[in-house]
């Protein structure tokens, strides 16, 4: 009966269908054409580059084998870390940091020791900071105008967990030190864009790729650099991006032949940024395929977003979240013409996928993918029913809700099935949205919703997380807006502590589930950075994917 109601609903609004007054976010089209996509080349990916890389990677080693000093073998694997390379020296990195013992009465050492053990899965206590506090918990006098140590502690503050008290308080007084320093305009050590750039978001928080970018150009200026080493990191940035700018071509080629963005002009006609989170959660050069899907994934999350935010009718929402629920291509006869296109381009992108690991993997996906998608699709309508009833719910209620409408678990799924070791316990982690998953999807959530949230109230969109604390608790938009910047670091400190839980999964895609929040904290850094392409967006694309490092 309510399927027949449905059908009735939808086949009176296709009649109608020139009098639905339909609503647009006015997207700007795509600034990437796919003649362009294609026409992109690097001089990288010639054989005399991988035998450079191999000699430089030697030196290297030999380099990092000679080095005894503690302080030095830290510092030289965090550079190895910042400027993309960790890859290839894990063994050498690993020996490092199992026997490496700092000075612990250097501020400096003792912070660059903590983040980096904390970085790869060892465990080590706070309380080794004890030593540089007062009695009442605040950093002792003497090491207030300690500025390489202070930007030190700093940065090891973004790997705390919850409860960890001393490296809370540590980090206000560093953060309150670090500023007073920029205010007075010095340059010990060149320490001060290294500052501004901590202050402005943390390296742990930071997009690797991206970060790797920057502090290339930031170590080529130090002046006691290893030229080979710089070598390496150019080359290897270089190469790597010529796989992405591969993965891209195919990606953009897939699009275009699907042919969405020309027939949904309403939605975002977004596959490079789209690729460009794909490239963000899973950079390595032997994740091309998960690149390649993920890309899809996004693009696909992208139109259906638009059809439920923004242009689809609660009738037509209604039948289409039953027909990804059954799984069900004979309802598509009821389908306005825009939503038969896009239901059966992810129809037939899952059934494809699922088939292709079946295949190679011996192993069936379609049942959860379907349940995943249907997922999503529920999330979707919850938050446009709660638009036409004109309903603002409780923070809590809308981050219940939001954490799968933001598609991370939907996401994150697919870049697990693409890393070819696909477990039972894994997919029933999946099936209940496990506390990894969890906690990566909200912080994303909250760092979208920090960006996009003034654009969308403004075309009448549901009330995101600041709007909705807003309503509950009387708060101005500037404390709403300093309420979720807290939730975003409580969450951290939670997804911190989880990587150390006992988890089926590979550390492989544990990193990316961390990358997924930080590729959010970088698309939304500076307002809407996937809907409006042309900013900073564009910035990154180029620097990342088009423009090799000379």
């Amino acid at each position: 009966m309510a399927l027949q109601s449905s059908k009735i609903l939808v086949a009176t609004a296709k009649v109608l269908d020139q009098k639905i007054v339909r609503r647009s976010a006015n997207y700007h089209p795509t600034i990437w054409k796919d003649d362009y996509i294609q026409s992109l080349k690097s001089d990288y990916m010639g054989e005399s580059y991988g035998e450079r890389a191999v000699k430089l990677v030697g030196e290297v080693k030999m380099m990092l084998d000679k080095v005894m000093d503690p302080l030095e073998q830290l510092e030289l694997v965090d550079a190895l870390q910042r400027l993309g390379l960790s890859h290839h020296f894990e063994n050498e990195t690993k020996r490092i940091l199992e026997y490496v013992t700092a000075d612990h009465t250097n501020l400096y050492a003792t912070s660059l020791e903590f983040r980096l053990l904390r970085q790869h899965g060892y465990k080590v206590t706070p309380e080794v900071f004890s030593h540089f506090m007062d009695e009442i918990g605040n950093l002792k006098a003497g090491y207030c105008e300690d500025w390489k140590g202070l930007l030190s502690l700093y940065e090891a503050s973004y790997l705390l967990f919850e409860g960890e008290s001393i490296l809370e308080k540590a980090r206000d007084c560093a953060a309150k030190q670090l500023k007073e320093y920029l205010k007075q305009n010095k340059d010990v050590y060149n320490v001060s864009m290294l500052v501004d750039h901590a202050l402005e978001l943390p390296l742990h928080w930071r997009l690797p790729r991206l970060e790797t970018r920057w502090f290339i150009e930031v170590y080529q200026k130090r002046e006691d650099r290893h030229q080979s080493l710089l070598d390496l990191a150019k080359l290897d940035f270089n190469m790597l991006q010529a796989v992405h700018q591969d993965d891209l071509r195919h990606a953009s080629k897939w699009w275009k032949d699907l042919c969405l963005g020309e027939k949904l002009m309403f939605a975002r006609d977004r596959v490079v940024e789209c690729f460009l989170w794909a490239m963000g959660v899973a950079t390595d050069l032997h994740f091309g395929n998960c690149r390649r899907i993920l890309a899809k994934v996004g693009a696909l999350i992208t139109i259906i977003d638009d059809i439920y935010d923004v242009y689809g009718t609660m009738d037509e929402l209604l039948l289409f979240t039953e027909a990804v629920e059954r799984w069900d291509t004979n309802t598509m006869e009821l389908f306005p013409e825009y939503m038969k296109v896009c239901f059966l381009a992810l129809f037939n992108f899952v059934n494809e996928t699922a088939f292709a690991i079946l295949k190679e993997q011996g192993f069936d996906t379609l049942p959860l993918m379907k349940k995943m998608w249907a997922d999503q699709c529920k999330a979707y309508l919850l938050e446009a029913k709660w638009y036409y009833n004109g309903y603002t719910p409780t923070l809590e209620e809308y981050l219940e809700n939001g954490l799968i409408s933001i598609a991370f678990p939907v996401i994150l799924f697919h870049a697990y099935l693409a890393t070819n070791s696909i477990r039972k316990e894994c997919m029933e982690c999946f099936e209940e949205c496990s506390n990894l998953i969890k906690f990566s999807s909200v912080i994303a959530r909250l760092a979208n919703d920090l960006g996009t949230s003034s654009d969308e109230l403004k075309r009448g969109d549901v009330p995101k997380s600041i709007r909705c604390y807003m309503h509950e608790t009387g708060a101005s938009d500037e404390e709403a807006r300093q309420h979720i910047r807290a939730l975003i670091d409580a969450w951290w400190k939670r997804l911190n502590e989880e990587r150390f839980a006992h988890s089926p999964f590979s550390q492989t895609f544990i990193q990316f589930a961390l990358n997924v929040p930080r590729m959010s904290q970088c698309m939304y850094q500076h307002g809407d950075g996937h809907g409006i392409g042309d900013r900073e967006t564009k910035d990154r694309v180029l620097a990342l994917i088009v423009f090799p490092i000379p």
